[in-house]
Formats: C-alpha cells, sequence, structure tokens
C-alpha cells in the first residue's frame, strides 16, 4: 500500500506534526531541495488556512498526504513541491505566475498540468438530456491525458491525488461514491496498470471494489481474515521449507508471504465463475532473487519440491506484460496438500512491478538508460497522436480505456515479431494494427497457416498473416458492432476516417440504404425523417443519412428514435395522432402500462406480435380486455373510423425477464450445413426457438426458412438478424409481419 507503512499524516481527528511530515518527505534531499519543500508547505498552509474537507479535516492535510505518497514513488523535490501546491491555484488565491516567481518554472508547469483541466467528470453511461455533460466530462479526460503526455509527473500526482480521495471516500453521500469509484476503475487504475505503478494500481481497484460491489467486496473479506491465522501458518511452513531448499543449492532469496488483493480475486471468481475456494492462489508467497538465471533456478526448485498444478504457470520474464512486468509465476499443490502460488523475480523486477515508471524518473535526466521507462514514455507520446485520429472527446477517451486494460493477447507476424493486442481483437483490428494501408485494403487473412473470417478473434501465440488486394476500400460494415470485425477503436477510427474522406452524396446514399435494410429487416416503416433527425441532433435529414453512410452514427441509433426511443431512452412517438397522456401510478399490468386507466387485462395481438421497443397501440376489445397492436399494425391501419375511438394510449411496462415472441424469415441459397449455422447464431445470442418450418425450391435450390422464436427486446433481434445476415448463402432474413 503506498505510504500507508510510513505516513506521516495524521488520521481523522488527530493533530498534524509537520516537522514529522518534513522529516519523511525530505529524506535523502540536498539542503536546497528541502528548503523549496519547506517553502512550498508554507505557502499552502497560508492559502488553505479556512478550508476543510467532508471529512472535518484541514484541507491541508489532502495536500500533504498526496506529497508524502509522491514522495514514496520516489519523485524529485520539485514534484513532491507541485502535490502540495495542486489545488492552490484552482481553490485559493494563489495564482500560476506567483507559483513560478517563487517555485521555479518547473513546479508551475506541473501545477498548471494537474489543475488546468479542472475536476474530471464521472465516467458514466449518459442519461437523458445529459449528452452534452457527458461530452465535457470526456474532454476533460482527453485534457488529462494529453497534458501528462507532457510530463509524466502530472498523471503520477494526478494518481497521488485519486489514491488519497479514493481512502477518504467514506464521507461522501452513496451516489457520489459510486461515480468517483466508477471512474476511478475505468479510468485512473487502468493507467496505473500501464504505467506498471503497481502499489497504485490494486489499491485502487480494492476501494472501487468497495463502494461498487459491497457485498462481494465484504464477503471476500471475510472470508481472507477468517482464514488469517491458518494461512499465515501454512505460508510459514512453505517459506520454511523453500529456505533449506535454496540455502542447500546456494541460492540467495528473500522469501516473504504476498498479500493477495481483494479485486483481484473478485475478477477472477467472475472471469472463471468460480468460487472462492476455488482460487488457487489465495496463498501466495514472494521469491526475490539476484539474477534471471537464479529465477528459473528457483523455479525449478519449486516444482522439485512440490507438483505443479496444470495451467497455473506463466513466464512474464520471457514474455513480460505490456506495462513490462516481469515475474515468474506459478501454482503447486504444496504442504498438507494445499494449494500455493509463487511469485519468483529478480529485486530489480519487483521495484519496477511496485513503482512502475515512477522508479524509473530519475534516469530520464540521463543517469542511465532505462528501456522499461522508455516504452512507457513512447506510449505517452502517442496520446498526441491520438488527438490527430479522434476528433471526439468521447471517441479518445473510448480508444484510451480499450488501450489501457491488463488483458492482452501477444500474436506474431509471419517474420516472428511479437505483436501486442488488447484482448479481443480480430484479424482486421491486427491489420490496421500493421499499418493502415495494410487494414484498408486487407480481404482476409491466416492464422497459423489456415485461412479465417475478418471477424477471427486472435490468441496468444498465433501467427498472423494479412491478405491484402490492390483496391482500397474497407467495409462499412465493419463498424456495424453486431458484426465483431473490429474490436480496437484505433481500428475504427481508421475506417471511419477513410469513409468521411469520401463524396458526400455517396455517403448520403449508403446511408439511406444501409437503413431501409434495416427497417425492411426488422419490419418497420419511416415517416418523417425530419424529425428523426431533429431528434438525433442533425440539421436535416440528409445529414443524417450522410453521418449514417460515413459510421458517425448507427443504425440502431436511427431505428431507435423512429421507434420514439431517441437518446433518452424515454417512449416519445413521433407521428403518434394522439397526446400521450401521463401513466397512473401503481396501474401495470403483465408487460404493458394503460395510460390514463386503471385496471383493464392486457394480451399482445398475434398479428403483429409486438416486441419491447416497438412503438405500440391498445385496441379495447369486447370481453377480452385491451389487445397490444405495434402502431403500424396492418390492423390497426385498416381500422373504421367508428372503430378508432376504441384505441388507446400504452407504453411498455418493467418487465425486463420476459421474453416476446417473434417470427424471423430466412431466404438463402441451400447447402450441407445451413440450418446448423442458423442454429448456431441463435444458440449463441442464447435465443430459444419455438417452431422452424423450411422448405427448398428445387428448381432454384432457394431455402425458405420461417421460424418461431422469443426476443428480450428489439435490439436483440436486430444483432441476431444482422448476424445471420453474415452468414454464406443468405440472401435476406427479415422479421415476418
Amino acid at each position: 500500500m503506498v505510504a500507508r507503512a510510513e505516513t506521516t499524516t495524521p488520521s481523522h481527528g488527530q493533530s498534524l506534526d509537520l516537522d514529522a511530515w518534513l522529516g519523511v518527505v525530505s529524506e535523502g534531499r540536498s539542503d536546497a531541495e528541502q528548503q523549496l519543500i519547506r517553502a512550498a508547505l508554507t505557502r499552502a498552509q497560508a492559502a488553505h488556512k479556512n478550508q476543510m474537507r467532508a471529512s472535518g479535516e484541514p484541507y491541508l492535510l489532502h495536500c500533504l498526504a498526496v506529497a508524502e505518497i509522491v514522495h514514496h514513488l520516489k519523485l524529485d523535490h520539485e514534484a513532491v513541491a507541485a502535490a502540495i501546491l495542486h489545488d492552490a491555484v484552482e481553490d485559493t488565491d494563489v495564482t500560476l505566475e506567483e507559483v513560478a516567481q517563487t517555485f521555479g518554472g518547473q513546479v508551475a508547469r506541473l501545477v498548471d498540468g494537474v489543475t488546468k483541466m479542472g475536476r474530471i467528470g464521472e465516467m458514466r453511461e449518459p442519461a437523458a438530456g445529459r449528452r452534452s455533460t457527458e461530452s465535457s466530462h470526456s474532454e476533460s479526460v482527453r485534457k488529462l491525458l494529453l497534458a501528462m503526455a507532457e510530463d509524466v509527473r502530472v498523471v503520477l500526482i494526478k494518481l497521488a491525488d485519486r489514491l488519497h480521495n479514493m481512502r477518504t471516500l467514506r464521507f461522501l453521500d452513496e451516489e457520489r461514491q459510486r461515480r468517483i469509484a466508477r471512474e476511478t476503475l475505468d479510468i485512473y487504475a487502468p493507467l496505473a496498470n500501464r504505467l506498471g505503478i503497481w502499489q497504485v494500481k490494486w489499491e485502487l481497484e480494492d476501494l472501487s471494489l468497495r463502494y461498487l460491489e459491497p457485498d462481494a467486496y465484504h464477503r471476500i473479506a471475510a472470508l481472507l481474515d477468517g482464514r488469517r491465522i491458518d494461512r499465515e501458518r501454512h505460508i510459514d511452513l512453505v517459506k520454511e521449507r523453500l529456505t533449506k531448499a535454496f540455502d542447500a543449492a546456494g541460492i540467495r532469496a528473500e522469501i516473504s508471504g504476498r498479500p493477495k488483493h481483494i479485486y483481484s480475486i473478485w475478477r477472477k471468481m467472475q472471469r472463471k465463475n468460480i468460487d472462492f475456494h476455488e482460487i488457487f492462489d489465495v496463498q501466495a508467497v514472494r521469491v526475490l532473487v539476484e539474477s534471471t538465471a537464479e529465477c528459473y533456478a528457483a523455479l525449478g526448485i519449486v516444482h522439485t519440491l512440490w507438483h505443479h498444478v496444470p495451467h497455473e504457470f506463466d513466464d512474464y520474464i520471457a514474455n513480460p506484460k505490456s506495462n513490462n512486468y516481469r515475474s515468474l509465476h506459478t501454482a503447486v499443490i504444496g504442504p498438507e496438500g494445499r494449494a500455493v502460488e509463487v511469485q519468483i523475480r529478480t529485486r530489480e523486477m519487483h521495484e519496477h512491478a511496485e513503482l512502475g515508471i515512477a522508479a524509473h524518473w530519475r534516469y530520464k535526466e540521463g543517469a542511465r538508460y532505462d528501456q522499461g521507462f522508455e516504452k512507457k514514455v513512447a506510449w505517452l507520446r502517442q496520446l498526441l497522436e491520438w488527438k490527430e485520429e479522434e476528433p471526439s472527446a468521447d471517441e479518445f477517451v473510448d480508444r484510451f480505456k480499450s488501450e489501457s486494460v491488463e488483458e492482452r493477447v501477444y500474436v506474431l507476424t509471419p517474420q516472428g515479431q511479437v505483436i501486442d493486442m488488447p484482448a479481443g481483437a480480430t484479424v482486421l483490428d491486427f491489420a490496421y494494427h500493421i499499418h493502415t494501408d495494410v487494414g484498408h485494403r486487407c480481404r482476409g487473412a491466416k492464422v497459423n497457416g489456415r485461412i479465417v473470417p475478418l471477424a477471427y478473434e486472435l490468441s496468444s501465440g498465433e501467427q498472423v498473416e494479412v491478405l491484402t488486394g490492390r483496391k482500397v476500400a474497407p467495409s462499412r460494415d465493419w463498424l456495424n458492432p453486431h458484426l465483431g470485425y473490429l474490436k480496437t477503436s484505433r481500428a475504427r477510427a481508421k475506417v471511419r476516417h477513410w469513409i468521411k474522406q469520401q463524396d458526400r452524396d455517396i455517403n448520403i446514399a449508403a446511408g439511406r440504404s444501409s437503413l431501409e435494410r434495416e427497417l425492411h429487416r426488422l419490419g418497420l416503416s419511416i415517416s418523417g425523417l425530419p424529425e428523426v433527425a431533429e431528434r438525433l441532433k442533425f440539421p436535416d435529414a440528409d445529414s443524417m443519412m450522410a453521418a449514417l453512410g460515413r459510421g458517425d452514427l448507427q443504425t440502431h441509433q436511427v431505428v431507435s428514435a423512429v421507434m420514439g426511443l431517441g437518446e433518452t431512452g424515454q417512449e416519445q412517438p413521433i407521428s403518434f395522432t394522439r397526446q400521450a397522456r401521463r401513466p397512473v401510478q401503481g396501474k401495470v399490468r403483465d408487460d404493458f402500462r394503460i395510460l390514463g386507466v386503471g385496471n383493464l387485462l392486457t394480451q399482445a395481438a398475434r398479428c403483429c406480435r409486438p416486441v419491447p421497443n416497438d412503438v405500440i397501440v391498445g385496441y379495447i376489445t369486447r370481453g377480452r380486455g385491451v389487445t397490444i397492436h405495434r402502431r403500424d399494425c396492418a390492423n390497426i391501419l385498416r381500422l373504421k373510423d367508428e372503430d378508432r375511438d376504441r384505441l388507446i394510449d400504452v407504453e411498455w411496462g418493467d418487465s425486463p425477464d420476459r421474453l416476446f415472441p417473434v417470427d424471423i424469415q430466412i431466404q438463402a441459397y441451400d447447402r450441407p450445413g445451413l440450418l446448423r449455422d442458423v442454429s448456431a447464431v441463435l444458440a449463441n445470442d442464447k435465443i430459444n426457438v419455438l417452431g422452424m418450418h423450411t422448405r427448398t425450391d428445387k428448381k432454384d435450390l432457394i431455402a425458405t426458412m420461417e421460424l418461431h422464436a422469443e426476443v428480450t427486446d428489439m435490439g436483440q433481434l436486430s444483432r441476431v438478424l444482422s448476424r445471420i445476415g453474415q452468414l454464406p448463402n443468405i440472401i435476406e432474413v427479415r422479421r415476418k409481419v
């Protein structure tokens, strides 16, 4: 835990001993450096004199806690001084000019880098009416990331600031706790991981989980605490056996118990769908040796002493993680037949694993070249290049989150070069990673010598060869998230950029064609395009179609607006002839809510089979309650004028687990395995098929399939229709109405 063991900043309600604090952060520094830190402390003390935090503590305490974390990350005196003053310019009458004049240009630039973005907004899905606010939040994050690319110390101070805020999060209300915790897990913890600062990463993750999943957090914490005495006894037994074996082999090793972090346990339980008691590495020891050769010698001794657990060995020395983390991990059945994880690394690897880029900051000044530091700085510099490729702040932040996730895959080029890709990346992502032009001209790929689809997801160790054509012609289908061609933000940005360069008229035509196909497939009709465009914040229908053709807008967003969902998620009918009334509270029957009317029996009409997100209307029958139809149902459209008085406004009720029947029609050129492939798509999306009828015309060999299935909503239906449409030999797939 960063600075916890040696911290001098007091707990809530204690007085602050400034001399003791100065003694800690001044350790190992010259007199001039100590004077700068002392001067910063004096100025911050005066500036924050009357300010208090939500906890009731003096605000100065936060500044000093952040500075102490920065000190323990082994940063220089300028970074410590900037950490002390990091909130002074934003929250007090201290000016940036005063900081530059008193403490120097470097300190001023660091303070400015931390404060000029202001507070970063919560990273969460946009709620109704919050689109502009969320965009400004993303813009704040973008400014932070670009600022840190100029000076690594900016992000290290910001991480220290967030770490202390998370330690004191209990003093805020529950809603703010969850928002800040979510932002920390989405932005700050992955950033600390990418920079290799393990100390900060694990504590941010554990604290975030405490507020996001409190039940899971406290359950795992209780299980760990309840077995602590027994676990410590077992770890002591393992250490004793290892010490004797290493001494006999002449290996000087430092052996210690390794704390297992709650978040990593929870993630493993979620990822592998297992219980706490099935995790092998809850009990773990760490072995520190002098050299890489001794790492492998120690590993051999461990495997000689105890039986190795299959599939639980990772060599991160030969294949370092994306943040340059290096270590040997193995799990064995240790004393008393109990599993234990053993990590083996050198002391240099250990320092790097704990402090990452922070441990190597001093080497930037030229003391010696450090490859790990340079790799991380190179990654930060790439952020400046992303600025040109990602004009949208939301896309920029989405790309950062994609690039910062912990899970990575390592694949090989035909020449044997190792390429680091995010987990889930496809061969098309790989092509764009190699070069933009290679991605644009990609027509196929071979993995380990076998031709695979462009949507094939890569696994570590596979060798990938991209097959290209002469023509540069990315497909707009590559941007369809349902089809799974592209998983990385980087590749999607390159395709969008290429499409934007094409002629506007072509994009309008392509967008209109794409929308018409989707509406036809879903069995919907569209009227009032200008109203749809207005709802989606476009000046006219042509602009909306051009955005759809370029890939800036997805067909499912337009379909949602057509059905009256728009950006808010609330039903707002576009072409309704009657004014919707407010629902009567508590009058919910099954899956539908009657607007303005009390207890009425409802049932879905069999003629049009409405599905959630369809725009619907109720028809009052004689003796059978209200029948729910789609607004564009042929039977509703053919109603006589005297029967239209029996129409009533309804909306979907709250029944997230309910399934709804829908009819799907497929036309395809017949081939062996066609039915199997269609069934596989349905099974992968967990769609239950209630009935199926197939027939084949022997003259033209066209097969027609009619499926009666159950779906949860229109989104699932759209997704599965898109995937079936991509199968070989499929002519058309649509919802039957």
